[in-house]
């Protein structure tokens, strides 16, 4: 069992129950980063949300996916105030390490799945097919996961919850293996290069999308192992 330390000023570690009321005067339960973790996971929602409505609707790509790129930039911007909040924060909630890692893990969910929107605009596709929706459903239940996750790990009290989320995050990244092994094998049995080439390149950046996600899941993970 580890022992429980708060990390100061980046240079040293002292026991948490050394400096609970300092903290609380401070940094009252470090309610930014963990504000911060739950605007980041609701924007992975939306662009997850958005990309389901693009499959459901496939018309006005261009405008859809300027919507997409808002929602993109709106986790940019969410990214790099956190990593500014890190940066100049005294007491922090977990390791400045861990943070940054759950912080760019959430971020990288969201460009992939923008880079994976935009890959259908540069390439023109004219219709999505069964592959691209399946992989927008998967995207979208890990999305869920993550918030379940994140919203849970602001007290580590009930880590049974966050412990089913990284299995079903785990999860959710096979299936979406399997989906990319079974849209390659139907790709490969046509004769068009080109086409091969395009949708090659979507399928792969949906499917590191949901590794972006088991991402998240490592970080939760072992922020449990040490914090608990």
């Amino acid at each position: 069992m580890y022992e429980t330390f708060m990390y100061i000023n980046h240079e040293f570690y002292v026991r948490k129950s050394e400096l609970m009321g300092l903290k609380n005067i401070i940094v009252p339960q470090d309610r930014i980063f963990f504000e911060l973790f739950e605007e980041q996971a609701d924007v992975v929602c939306e662009a997850a949300d958005m990309l389901i409505k693009i499959f459901d609707d496939y018309t006005n790509i261009e405008d859809k996916y300027r919507q997409m790129k808002e929602i993109e930039h709106k986790g940019d911007v969410v990214a790099h105030k956190a990593h500014d909040e890190l940066n100049r924060t005294f007491i922090t909630p977990f390791e400045p390490e861990e943070i940054s890692r759950l912080v760019t893990s959430l971020d990288d969910v969201i460009d992939f799945i923008d880079d994976g929107a935009r890959m259908l605009l540069v390439y023109e596709v004219q219709s999505p097919d069964q592959f691209m929706r399946e992989f927008a459903k998967c995207i979208r239940q890990a999305a869920d996961e993550i918030k379940t996750g994140i919203k849970n790990l602001r007290t580590l009290k009930d880590t049974e919850v966050i412990n089913s989320a990284c299995i079903e995050l785990n999860r959710l990244e096979n299936v979406a293996d399997e989906i990319l092994t079974s849209a390659l094998r139907n790709l490969f049995k046509t004769n068009d290069a080109v086409q091969i080439i395009k949708l090659k390149d979507i399928y792969e950046h949906f499917e590191i999308a949901t590794d972006k996600c088991e991402d998240v899941a490592d970080v939760f993970s072992a922020i449990i192992i040490r914090h608990t």
